[in-house]
């Protein structure tokens, strides 16, 4: 499947189901915890900088945003998670948004899971793990902002999300695609490019 990365374009930032984009296409879902780098992994792939806003004020998120590539699939950006700063009635909005698009209006067919390689997986990042491992829904984890660590620190929190529980069969086997990650430094783009093609594709 051929695509122009550059042939790409915000389309609508979605406050309500009713405003969720259902034609059809597919939905490649970017879901982490605020501050992870979703819109960076954005414009990293589409070679955009400004097509998805980035913040260094993590929390900016707050609306399921949709991005169409080429006419042919979407980029849909839920609002991140797991920021503390948050009012209780944001986050039950926010959260009530994601569980929306996820479980009952949206339509994803891939979802790309961010998660901080310095960091590794939060309560909330385990959350969705165990949910996704629970659905219907292939997805993959990307390790984001790999360039923030040195060599030893990166193999070894690498190894250690590999082995993570929720990551791995009974046996202790990796069973989920794990993806380094460096909007900085282009690390893992055509990677995580090539494994979206191949789902949208069915290949």
């Amino acid at each position: 499947m051929k695509i122009n990365r550059q042939n790409s374009k915000f389309v609508i930032s979605a406050a309500t189901p009713s405003a969720f984009i259902s034609d059809g296409k597919p939905q490649i879902v970017l879901s982490g915890r605020s501050n992870v780098g979703k819109s960076s992994l954005i414009n990293t792939i589409l070679s955009n900088g400004k097509l998805a806003r980035t913040s260094s004020a993590p929390g900016k998120t707050v609306m399921v945003n949709f991005y169409s590539v080429d006419n042919k699939f979407y980029f849909v950006d839920l609002p991140g998670y797991g920021y503390a700063k948050r009012s209780g009635d944001q986050k039950k909005q926010f959260g009530s948004l994601t569980d929306s698009y996820l479980n009952k209006y949206g339509s994803p067919t891939f979802v790309l899971q961010l998660i901080d390689l310095k960091v590794g997986p939060t309560g909330d990042d385990c959350m969705m793990l165990d949910w996704l491992a629970s659905s219907n829904i292939p997805y993959a984890v990307v390790a984001t902002k790999t360039d923030k660590l040195n060599k030893t620190d990166r193999e070894n929190n690498l190894n250690a999300l590999k082995t993570h529980p929720l990551l791995c069969d009974e046996n202790g086997k990796n069973v989920v695609d794990i993806i380094p990650f460096s909007s900085l430094k282009g690390e893992g783009k055509e990677e995580v490019f090539s494994l979206i093609i191949s789902h949208i594709s069915g290949e």
